[in-house]
């Protein structure tokens, strides 16, 4: 069926009357738009009671008693919904609803009465028992972030890396103009022949996995007799601007994979990557398997995408324009600032990361507590233009990593198939940077025998959850066809899937040996205690 052309010099009530000149499928939006419009319309003329608000920022009394305040809780939430609801059904493709959706949430997100001090009841109200001086908190606490050129999320003060974060006990034992190594000390009079490789992502710092010690991946994979090393990327300036992704997986990935074979004196070793750092651990052990080597006994995926069909929110913001500006600005030299990266993810969840803060911060005259995940999060990472552009494009946009040999790496096609080792992979089932479909996915890329564990939370809630705390749940079952049957299938199982993780890498580690009495060797003597000087690096 061919749309009719537009008569451009038709009135528009003529067109309205006959809306399937316009688009096809106009006629459903203008009925979706004009009921929508006639639902605001009744509610502000009293003909409607949507009820009182439900959402979790207008939960307080105030909002939901004060004839002043409730009805315009209740407008704005009206408003939200009938705005979704024309875009529903707007007769666009798939992505460019999705793509105006997330704009619209935005703006949505931002218009609500609870950000603004002259419709916020609950800091009015704190300001009047104050005496004004939450005001004068709140403007104390803008200046500050204004001077920082970030919101602040939690009280920086409280943490120092090297004093009560990353403090597991360990040594560097290499390093280059990419990365350090480090070789944690063993907690266990016996270690297991293999040692960990831990690959972390290189566009957040490697603490995520050692917090405090109570929540420290690195501390437990240590107490279960693991030797551990974890590559610690650098914090680029513009001297290593005109670093690529190759440069990443040579001299980061597989020069620390050679250094850790070698001090540990062993053929294989058990490998784990996390977010982006499981992409590029994946790709540095297919580049491997290409020159003719297996040189993983295991591999260890968390969150981390290598099939990029859906990738959520975030793939909403990469398209062939966005891609070829970012190469034509820093695609041959320069920085994508570890800044600009950050205030990408806090748009995802801005109801999350953004409007919270400014509300208690600013409005309420209230600081954030102390809290060590989401210092870690302010704690922000450049990355090398080429290497960010390699990736943009060649994931993101073209989706080229899933195919065999659809990219050359290091000057060799890639295959992740050729990669034979056993894998276990761990989603999220709230990630919204790696949906947890997206994750399952990698079950049918690689070579070897897979397992799959699903946690509850999100990216970085779901996989730090130590199992001392006994929070959340995971599932756990056979591999099927797809996502939805694995789900439908899976056993949900109380508390960490840690253990269960370590029951399985056990088997792959080799048997138990007496534990090195010092890091590194002759060929790699000890530069420096952990967490070494890289991880302490601010971006520029």
């Amino acid at each position: 069926m061919t749309t009719p052309p537009i008569d451009p010099t038709a009135r528009l009530d003529d067109l309205m009357r006959t809306p399937g000149a316009v688009w096809p499928g106009a006629e459903s939006a203008l009925q979706a738009w004009q009921q929508g419009l006639a639902q605001v319309t009744a509610f502000w003329t009293g003909a409607l009671d949507p009820g009182a608000p439900t959402d979790r920022r207008f939960a307080a009394d105030a909002w939901q008693q004060d004839p002043r305040f409730a009805p315009l809780a209740k407008g704005y939430l009206q408003l939200s919904t009938m705005l979704s609801q024309a875009l529903a059904a707007a007769p666009l493709d798939a992505r460019s609803k999705a793509q105006w959706g997330f704009a619209l949430r935005q703006v949505v997100d931002a218009m609500s009465p609870a950000n603004c001090l002259a419709t916020n009841p609950e800091a009015l109200q704190t300001a009047l028992d104050s005496g004004g001086a939450s005001l004068v908190e709140g403007a104390r606490l803008f200046q500050a972030d204004l001077g920082q050129g970030r919101i602040a999320m939690s009280d920086e003060s409280a943490f120092e890396v090297g004093r009560n974060l990353a403090t597991t006990p360990g040594s560097v034992v290499f390093e280059n103009e990419l990365m350090q190594l480090i070789q944690y000390a063993p907690s266990t009079a016996k270690v297991h022949q293999r040692p960990l490789l831990i690959v972390p992502p290189c566009i957040n710092k490697f603490y995520i996995l050692d917090l405090q010690p109570d929540s420290s991946l690195v501390a437990y994979a240590v107490a279960q007799g693991h030797t551990v090393f974890l590559v610690s990327w650098r914090n680029v300036s513009a001297e290593q601007g005109r670093l690529g992704w190759d440069d990443y997986i040579e001299e980061g990935v597989l020069r620390a994979v050679a250094v850790a074979r070698h001090i540990s004196r062993t053929d294989r070793l058990n490998t784990l990557g996390f977010c982006i750092g499981g992409t590029l651990l994946a790709s540095a052990l297919a580049v491997s398997a290409a020159r003719g080597e297996q040189l993983a006994a295991s591999l260890t995926l968390l969150t981390t995408m290598l099939d990029f069909s859906d990738t959520g929110d975030l793939g909403l913001m990469v398209d062939e324009a966005m891609v070829a500006q970012r190469e034509a600005s820093i695609g041959a030299g320069g920085l994508m600032r570890g800044r600009e990266l950050a205030q990408t993810f806090a748009a995802l969840r801005a109801n999350d990361l953004i409007w919270p803060y400014v509300v208690n911060g600013y409005l309420k005259g209230r600081a954030p507590p102390a809290f060590d995940l989401l210092f870690w999060n302010s704690d922000d990472t450049n990355l090398p233009g080429p290497m960010y552009c390699w990736y943009l494009r060649q994931t993101y946009l073209e989706n080229r990593l899933r195919e065999p040999g659809g990219t050359l790496q290091c000057g060799v096609p890639v295959d992740l198939s050729k990669i034979k080792a056993p894998t276990f992979i761990y989603a999220s089932r709230e990630d919204h940077i790696v949906p947890w479909q997206t994750a399952y996915a990698s079950t049918r890329l690689l070579g070897g025998d897979g397992r799959f564990v699903l946690g509850a939370s999100g990216h970085i809630a779901g996989v730090i959850n130590p199992p001392a705390k006994r929070k959340r749940h995971h599932w756990a079952g056979e591999l099927q066809p797809d996502a939805p049957a694995w789900l439908d299938a899976a056993k949900q199982i109380e508390g960490s899937w840690w253990p269960a993780w370590s029951d399985w890498l056990r088997p792959h580690a080799g048997a138990l040996v007496a534990a090195p009495r010092k890091a590194g060797g002759t060929k790699f003597p000890v530069i420096e205690a952990a967490p070494g000087r890289y991880v302490q690096t601010a971006a520029s």
